[in-house]
């Protein structure tokens, strides 16, 4: 039974970089949450693997693929949490993160040869099933931190984008929110059931589906009510001002001016604020991690949207 529940969370989790492809890539590139799918496959793979090995050796080779792909789940997550909750980090932000997850795998792949992670492990057999009876080495409590620092930052980038109204709304914060709790508590469960069965490989995949309905329903759709109209801020950004309008004001006005049953996806708002805000193409392919061409194939959907064929034509409504 439980070979076959692990054939079959694999088998679902291997649609979702399909779908990935299928309906979020044509309408915004975010290459996080494709990583997030490809580590859980890969999670789910070792942990499958695991339950069919017949020898001790390839047992801890299964166990070394699902931590490859477990050290760089909370990673893939925290970025997409971050992503959705408005905040961005430098490159070597994201150079620090795959370091630390390349320690913590490499820290794992001493299994076998030194004492550090596990300091024996043997194979035993429930219902068919294989399992590794481990005994954990003095460097194991690592991992430990290393899971907790991601849920702690997880937490703290939700709660700090509740203060700064960072998240496109309440709905996409309880979201996140439930997705931590979710895999807080299946790692939970695991750390105090013995049971022969992986509870995150569970907890992990509804958090793929969460993060894949966000994107492909959520993000992918916004509707006039969901714009915020934040307090009036000082730019640092030179903007040519033609009347005392907000940018908020503004793009609420085109909203408004767009046909019935016409809306604009998130991106292209995203886009539209830059523009009000006179970015270069450049610009905004740095701040929404896009390439040039990315933006100008979105900046010309946005166009037809509106009806305009420049971004003079936009600034005109305004005049």
């Amino acid at each position: 039974m439980v070979i076959a529940l692990y054939g079959i969370i694999l088998a679902l989790s291997l649609l979702l970089p399909a779908g990935y492809f299928l309906f979020v890539r044509p309408k915004q590139r975010e290459p996080w949450l494709l990583f997030l799918f490809l580590a859980v496959c890969t999670v789910d793979l070792g942990y499958l693997l695991l339950s069919l090995s017949r020898s001790l050796p390839f047992a801890l080779f299964a166990n070394k693929v699902a931590y490859l792909g477990q050290v760089f789940v909370p990673m893939c997550m925290f970025m997409i949490i971050s992503k959705l909750s408005g905040f961005t980090y430098k490159k070597w932000v994201t150079y620090t993160l795959i370091g630390a997850a390349t320690l913590m795998f490499g820290l794992v792949m001493t299994t076998g040869h030194l004492d550090w992670y596990y300091k024996s492990a043997e194979l035993t057999y429930v219902d068919g099933a294989a399992e590794l009876i481990k005994e954990y080495g003095v460097l194991h409590p690592v991992n430990l931190v290393y899971v907790l620092s991601y849920f702690v930052m997880m937490v703290a980038v939700i709660v700090m984008s509740q203060k700064k109204r960072e998240a496109k709304s309440q709905k996409l914060v309880g979201l996140m929110l439930a997705v931590v709790i979710g895999n807080i508590g299946g790692w939970i469960v695991e750390k105090l059931v013995h049971w022969n069965f992986e509870f995150l490989s569970a907890s992990y995949l509804m958090s793929e589906f969460v993060f894949f309905f966000v994107y492909w329903i959520l993000q992918d759709y916004v509707h006039l009510s969901e714009v915020s109209t934040p307090k009036p801020t000082q730019d640092k950004t030179p903007i040519i001002v033609v009347n005392s309008l907000s940018k908020a004001e503004k793009i609420q006005m085109i909203l408004k001016a767009l046909p019935e049953d016409t809306t604009l996806s998130a991106r292209q708002i995203d886009i539209l604020e830059r523009i009000l805000d006179y970015k270069s193409r450049k610009e905004i392919a740095s701040e929404l991690h896009l390439s040039e061409n990315t933006v100008k194939t979105h900046t010309g959907m946005l166009y037809r949207v509106l009806g305009v064929s420049s971004r003079d034509e936009i600034y005109m409504k305004f005049q």
